[in-house]
């Protein structure tokens, strides 16, 4: 059997129309790849991120986990992790967290999947190739589908774009902490190894 190589750009969007076992069994079957996809059925493939985004992120996953592992008041989730949003999106945010009675309230088969719901909290952390314009679509299009905090955390710049329900977005220069508020109580952020 030959099997041919192909070489995609750095993001490459599509519009194309699949159900959601279609979007799952893509996903599954090709891991090598991270994809979403958007409310009108735009594919989005995205490489994975280069090694210094990599680790960055990492440090940022660990630290939520630990604090959610402390705390047990929700489930924290990687950037592997994708999210059916009631608006009909299917995204994968850096790292996120759910409140621990949304996640309770559903059922094993629709944990085992794309959870159908929008995380409380959300991060994106830019990479490099990264579009500013589409990662602040993005994170607007978690606040429209429930989340109730979003960090955009853009490290080029060393500024961190701050998303809440209903308000203004707030940018901070060169934080050195961030806080977790009332939706994630008693978290803090270090940003340290992440800039």
């Amino acid at each position: 059997m030959n099997t041919n190589t192909v070489s995609l750009p750095p993001t490459l969007e599509l519009n194309i129309n699949l159900t959601d076992q279609q979007f799952f069994e893509l996903c599954q079957n090709n891991r090598d790849l991270r994809f979403e996809l958007t409310a009108t059925g735009e594919l989005i493939i995205m490489p994975p991120t280069g090694s210094e985004t990599g680790e960055r992120n990492a440090d940022l996953t660990y630290q939520l986990r630990a604090w959610s592992r402390q705390n047990k008041l929700g489930k924290s989730f990687d950037s592997s992790t994708g999210f059916k949003l009631p608006l009909g999106a299917q995204r994968s945010p850096d790292a996120s967290w759910v409140k621990m009675e949304r996640w309770n309230a559903l059922t094993q088969e629709e944990r085992e999947r794309f959870a159908p719901l929008c995380p409380d909290f959300v991060v994106e952390l830019m990479s490099p190739n990264d579009s500013l314009e589409k990662t602040r679509a993005k994170m607007r299009e978690y606040m429209d589908n429930g989340a109730r905090l979003g960090w955009l955390i853009n490290r080029q710049q060393q500024q961190v774009e701050i998303y809440r329900p209903n308000q203004k977005v707030k940018i901070l220069q060169s934080p050195q902490t961030l806080s977790g508020e009332n939706v994630l109580p008693g978290f803090v952020l270090n940003l340290a190894e992440i800039w």
